[in-house]
C-alpha cells in the first residue's frame, strides 16, 4: 500500500457561502453524477507535495493571514469542448497566488507553474454537443457578477474523491 502521506495536496479558494451554493448546484445539474466527486471549486494549485504538508499549511496561513479578502469576479462563460467553466478574474487574488507560487516554486509540476487562469468547471466530459448546447444556454441569460472569496481549502487528492486537510481564512491580520 502507498503511504497516504504522498498523496499530492490541492488547494482551492473557498467561495461566500451564497456563491458556492450557487456553483455546487449548477455542478450537481450539469456534471456527470459518476464523475463529479469533489464541490465546485476554484483551484490555485493542483498538485503540492503531500509529505510537506505541515511545512505548506504554515506557510499558506501566514500568508493568507497578511492578506485582505479578495474580491472576485465572474466574467464570464468558456466553452471547454467537453463542457463549461465560469470564467473569474481577481488581480489581488492573482498577486497571492503569484507570492504562493513564489514559495512553492521549485516544488510545482508543469501544470501548476503555468498560467494560472481562475474558473469553476460546472460540467466536463459530456459530450460537445451537450456542452455546446450548456454552453449557449447559460451564456444567453449570463451577467457578470461579483463575490468574496473569505479563504482557501487545502485537500488531499485520494485518486477522485478529496479530503479536506485544512482551512485558512484571508486577513486575520486586519
Amino acid at each position: 500500500m502507498t503511504d497516504p502521506t504522498a498523496a499530492p495536496l490541492i488547494l482551492t479558494l473557498a467561495l461566500d457561502a451564497p456563491t458556492f451554493a450557487r456553483f455546487d448546484a449548477l455542478r450537481r445539474r450539469h456534471f456527470p453524477p459518476e464523475r463529479n466527486l469533489v464541490p465546485a471549486h476554484v483551484t490555485l494549485f493542483h498538485h503540492l507535495p503531500g509529505e510537506e504538508e505541515a511545512g505548506i499549511v504554515e506557510a499558506i496561513a501566514a500568508l493568507a493571514r497578511a492578506e485582505p479578502v479578495p474580491e472576485v469576479f465572474a466574467t464570464g462563460l468558456r466553452f471547454t469542448g467537453r463542457g463549461v467553466a465560469y470564467v473569474l478574474a481577481s488581480e489581488p487574488l492573482a498577486a497571492f497566488r503569484a507570492r504562493l507560487a513564489g514559495l512553492f516554486r521549485d516544488r510545482l509540476t508543469e501544470q501548476d507553474r503555468q498560467g494560472w487562469h481562475p474558473h469553476v468547471t460546472i460540467q466536463n466530459k459530456v459530450a460537445p454537443e451537450t456542452a455546446r448546447a450548456l454552453h449557449e444556454a447559460l451564456s444567453a441569460e449570463f451577467a457578470p457578477f461579483r463575490f468574496v472569496a473569505p479563504g482557501l481549502l487545502l485537500w488531499r487528492y485520494l485518486g477522485g474523491p478529496w479530503e479536506e486537510r485544512a482551512r485558512f481564512s484571508f486577513g486575520e491580520n486586519s
